[in-house]
């Protein structure tokens, strides 16, 4: 497929805001993007939002596949050196302060993520670490 289209429009796979004065913000990728339910999921907003989960050295978000949901949300969490973080800490901090439905189902700690050559990382390869996490440690994907 073309990403220029028959009416000169650039299709960039890049989702953003426009402000007043006109300037766009880049917020995402298109191909990021979680369907939960039917819900869009915007992975940056979660990981913007985590980030100020004292404790968090580096987050990422991606959707893990889900038989009932299509997919749910995944957060992987690197932790600054000597934090202590549990699953229940991440959605307690959560909890009442985002929509439900974008509470991490899913939390794994991580010590990296899978990356190009280039230094870019890898969402679809976290979906598939997600999957093999929750195989590893005997978690029911629904």
């Amino acid at each position: 497929a073309s990403v220029i289209d028959k009416n000169g429009f650039l299709h960039s796979g890049d989702l953003g805001t426009k402000d007043e004065n006109g300037n766009y913000r880049i917020t995402g990728r298109i191909k990021d993007m979680i369907i939960r339910g039917g819900e869009n999921i915007y992975p940056r907003e979660i990981e913007e939002f985590l980030y100020k989960l004292k404790g968090i050295k580096d987050v990422q978000v991606a959707g893990i596949p889900s038989p009932k949901y299509g997919e749910a949300v995944g957060a992987f969490i690197i932790l600054q050196e000597g934090a202590q973080i549990t699953d229940a800490d991440v959605r307690d901090f959560c909890r009442n302060k985002i929509s439900r439905y974008k509470i991490p189902k899913y939390i794994f700690f991580v010590n990296s993520f899978p990356m190009t050559g280039s230094g870019k990382i890898q969402k679809f390869k976290l979906k598939e670490l997600g999957v093999e996490l929750c195989k590893k440690q005997g978690i029911e994907i629904i």
